[in-house]
Formats: C-alpha cells, sequence, structure tokens
C-alpha cells in the first residue's frame, strides 16, 4: 500500500496505542483505512465502493474518528473523511504499509473507487463546461496563463515547501502547480460545487491528498500559524474588503512564512462587474504592499506581468510578496520593488 504522506514521529501512550490498534482490526474498517489513503472520501463514496449501507459506514468512520485514526471535515451538507495526521498517524502508517497491494478485496476496493472518481469528474466537468464561457472570455484578455505559474514558480523558489495554503481556490490550478512542491497543501474556497471542480482536477492530476475545505476566506477555520507559504491568486477583486482578507491570511502563517497576492493591476474594462462579477477593477502595486505592511508583512516582492501587446483592452497581470516579520531579511525598500 503506498502512502506518500510524510511518516510523522513520537510515541503513544499504551491506552492509545491500544484503542487505535483495536479500531484498525476489523475488516471493513481495514478497508476503509486503506482507500483513506489514496485520499480523502465522503461517506457516499465509501457507501458506493464498500456497498455497504450509510449507517453502517458511519459507524466505522465514528470509531476511527474517536481513535485519532481519520479526521472528519464539513464541506455544506456533505462531510468527507481524510487519514489523520497527528496522534495515531504514525502508527497507521506503520499497518497501511504492511498491507498486501496485491489482495483480492483491497484491488476491488481501487477499482470501485477509481470508477467513483471518474464519475465526481464527469460532474464537476459538467458544473464547469457551463462557466466555461466566463472563464475564456477573461483568459483572453490578460497574459498567458503559462506566463503566469512561471512568475508564481520563479518567487516561491526552487527549494521544497512545507505547509501550503490556497485561498478561494477555484479549480484547484494553483494546488496542482504548487502541492508537487510541498509538504502539505490545503485547499479553501466557499463554494462546494468549485471544490468539487477542484476535487476531480486534483485526483486526475494524481494529487488526491490535497486537503480542501469549505470556508469563509474572511474567517478562515484553520490554524493560526500553520502555514509556511499561503497564496491568494486572482481573488482579491471578487472581494468587497481585500485588505481584511490579507489581515486573516497574514495570521495563518508560520514565523517566516509568505503571503503571494496574485491579481490584475488597475484596469477600466467596466463590464467585467457585470458579466464576471469582479468588485475591484484592479490593484495598484502601492495598495496591495500597503495591505500587506498593515497586516504585519514585509513586502519583498510587487512586479507586473504585461500582455505581449499591451492595450487598454488587455489586463496586466501583477504579483506581491510579502514575509512575516518574524523572519523578515530586510525592510522593504523601493531598490526591492521589481517588474517581473
Amino acid at each position: 500500500m503506498s502512502l506518500h504522506r510524510p511518516i510523522l514521529r513520537g510515541t503513544l501512550p499504551l491506552s492509545d496505542m491500544v484503542g487505535a490498534l483495536r479500531a484498525a482490526a476489523e475488516d471493513t474498517r481495514l478497508r476503509i483505512l486503506a482507500l483513506l489513503a489514496e485520499g480523502e472520501l465522503s461517506v457516499s463514496d465509501l457507501t458506493d465502493i464498500l456497498g455497504q449501507s450509510q449507517p453502517r459506514i458511519s459507524r466505522h468512520l465514528k470509531v476511527l474518528s474517536e481513535a485519532g485514526l481519520v479526521e472528519r471535515h464539513r464541506e455544506g451538507a456533505w462531510a468527507f473523511f481524510r487519514i489523520a495526521e497527528e496522534g495515531s498517524a504514525r502508527l497507521l502508517q506503520q499497518i497501511l504499509s504492511a498491507l498486501d497491494d496485491g489482495d483480492a478485496a483491497l484491488s476491488a476496493d481501487r477499482e470501485r473507487l477509481a470508477a467513483v472518481r471518474g464519475e465526481r469528474s464527469r460532474a464537476a466537468q459538467s458544473f464547469f463546461a457551463r462557466l466555461a464561457p466566463r472563464w475564456d472570455e477573461l483568459r483572453s484578455l490578460q497574459v498567458a496563463e503559462e506566463a503566469v505559474e512561471e512568475a508564481v514558480l520563479r518567487l516561491v523558489g526552487p527549494d521544497r515547501l512545507g505547509a501550503v495554503l490556497d485561498l478561494g481556490t477555484g479549480t484547484g490550478r494553483m494546488l496542482q502547480l504548487l502541492a508537487p512542491l510541498a509538504e502539505r497543501a490545503t485547499g479553501l474556497d466557499a463554494s462546494h460545487a468549485m471544490l468539487s471542480v477542484a476535487r476531480a482536477n486534483l485526483a486526475r492530476a494524481g494529487q488526491s491528498r490535497v486537503d480542501l475545505r469549505q470556508g469563509d476566506i474572511y474567517a478562515p477555520s484553520l490554524g493560526r500559524g500553520a502555514f509556511d507559504l499561503v497564496i491568494v491568486h486572482q481573488v482579491l477583486h471578487y472581494l468587497d474588503d481585500p485588505a481584511r482578507a490579507l489581515a486573516q491570511a497574514a495570521r495563518l502563517l508560520a514565523p517566516g512564512g509568505r503571503l503571494l497576492v496574485v491579481d490584475f493591476a488597475p484596469h477600466g474594462l467596466e463590464f467585467l462587474r457585470e458579466t464576471q462579477a469582479h468588485r475591484r477593477l484592479g490593484f495598484a502595486p502601492d495598495q496591495v504592499c500597503g495591505w500587506l505592511e498593515e497586516a504585519g508583512l514585509t513586502a519583498e516582492h510587487a512586479g507586473d506581468l504585461a500582455p505581449p501587446e499591451a492595450s487598454d483592452g488587455k489586463l496586466t497581470v501583477s504579483l506581491w510578496l510579502g514575509r512575516d516579520r518574524q523572519h523578515a531579511i530586510q525592510p522593504r525598500t523601493d531598490a526591492t520593488r521589481e517588474v517581473a
């Protein structure tokens, strides 16, 4: 059984060890754990895969949750479960690594998991197809996405990342780009429908272990100081209070952590308010730098990516990078402001 989470160090009290072993030592529960090792799943997913009733699956999940082997989070009316990353996680990794990949029951479970993911992907793409004309219109107005992604990777740098958070993850594209570089990746979005799209896209890219959560960007229910990199990609222009959102994002940074903002430079395309629900028509460099400073960060970079043929009808993409001051290398000066 391939489990790509990092091995967590630490020991368990005897009572916790016995409880975790008892919880895992049951056929269906062990199959559930093996499935969750492949990525988070809902009760409905597990019911379809295992061919058991929802009450029975829920009882098994309750036992596993109480033993600290799985974690539960809500997404609207849905509940998703994933392998725990603390507590009994180290013990569980050792148990799962000892399973035989060729076991007939586990192989059949993985086949049904693939079918469930395929159906999930088709449903998500059907939803996204209805939005595609709006997205295509916006993409036609701005610099190529490939250029933006290259600039993001340059700013992030070549070093291995720790915990990464994508606020307003949308289709999950930034997670697809950054999750392979991270020890842990999380995406948050207010829309269950968009999270379904992100979940399908990430599964298709082989990144099904990314943690996706439904939540409010103004009040993210995530651990303070828990992330080394937070990215806010093409989100601010939808918000009534971008400064408040960045202040909340900054609270999530670990000491020395970085906040990367990607959005549009100021423009005059008023029709985007009606056709794309934009609240703001871009942001000036000093405006976002000021918000980063007010949030307790050092603004280390502010740069633009203009379309090859810039005109009044084209959008320039801007990138800002702020760093938590507990580890700021140097204060921001005019010399540190760059153009990507």
